[in-house]
């Protein structure tokens, strides 16, 4: 079975969550099966492998995840993305609109260096709002997007064209 086929299999699907008429890609069924987390980080490197970024940026909360595994994988610093108040330090901040309000991110100000190459992963690609704010983060500290990682794509939701701006690489590793 190839990466696709195991987290099609492995993904659960719980209908009416968070709200009604929401269909929600469940991946904590994957976080039981250590080998096919390896092969996930494996999936998700593979990308990246001929030209290693200088870190990972991972958004909250599930993008912490396999964002560390990632950074693991490459020996590359893991830099978390959170929502507004929840960093100790002295943050940057990106507020961005969602459907119905607004949202703001923030990291570290001394998280990421000039002219680095960074790649932000989350879980999930639904309308790409999030990956693009905390690419914004990134820019405004002087370094580049080389990239946007994500275990599963909801492609009917076009967050690929939010992401296009960046002219960054888009990977997926399934797409519903």
């Amino acid at each position: 079975m190839n990466i696709t086929e195991k987290l099609r299999s492995a993904i659960r699907d719980v209908p009416d969550f968070p709200k009604p008429g929401i269909l929600f890609k469940d991946i904590t069924p994957i976080l039981e099966n250590p080998q096919l987390c390896r092969e996930i980080t494996i999936a998700l490197a593979g990308p990246y492998s001929a030209d290693v970024p200088d870190a990972i940026v991972g958004v909250e909360s599930r993008g912490f995840l396999f964002g560390m595994l990632l950074a693991q994988h490459f020996g590359i610093p893991f830099i978390p993305v959170r929502k507004a108040g929840k960093l100790p330090y002295q943050t940057i901040s990106y507020s961005y609109n969602l459907e119905y309000g607004s949202a703001t991110v923030e990291m570290h100000v001394d998280s990421i260096k000039p002219n680095w190459k960074v790649v932000v992963h989350d879980d999930l690609l639904a309308t790409g709002g999030t990956a693009a704010a905390a690419a914004e983060l990134i820019l405004r500290q002087g370094a580049a997007v080389s990239g946007f990682s994500f275990l599963v794509e909801l492609g009917f939701l076009n967050g690929n064209e939010a992401l296009s701006k960046y002219n960054a690489r888009v990977d997926s590793l399934i797409s519903f």
